[in-house]
């Protein structure tokens, strides 16, 4: 069982960065991939972003690639999503998730976080 718990979300012009964090309680952190996922307003949710257990394979959508950068502490059991010149249309509650690379990028994962509100205002 993995609890996974995001933060660091809030309001920011576009342009403008921030990083959103995801602590997860497990004692094998580093056995999992984990990947970040947004929903917006209306809309399905994403895949954004995924990074293996050791952090050597990192994988990123189309829409944030060059702007947003996933990483990952295994020693504090944490996973990153730095994002950087955020738009608008990055507005979203940002999920966090653990488990498969593969399934992953799939938007599969019997292990997910509460979500935090990224806000872009133009």
């Amino acid at each position: 069982q993995v609890q996974l718990e995001e933060s660091g979300g809030g309001l920011v012009q576009a342009g403008g960065s921030l990083r959103v964090s995801c602590a997860a309680s497990t004692r094998t952190f580093n056995s999992y991939a984990m990947g970040w996922f947004r929903q917006a307003p209306g809309k399905e949710r994403e895949f954004v972003a995924v990074i293996s257990g050791s952090g050597r394979n990192i994988d990123y959508a189309d829409s944030v690639k060059g702007r947003f950068t996933i990483s990952r502490d295994n020693a504090k059991n944490t996973v990153y999503l730095q994002m950087n010149s955020l738009k608008p249309e990055d507005t979203a509650v940002y999920y966090c998730a653990a488990g498969l690379y593969t399934a992953l990028k799939n938007m599969y994962s019997n292990y997910w976080g509460q979500g935090t509100q990224v806000t872009v205002s133009s």
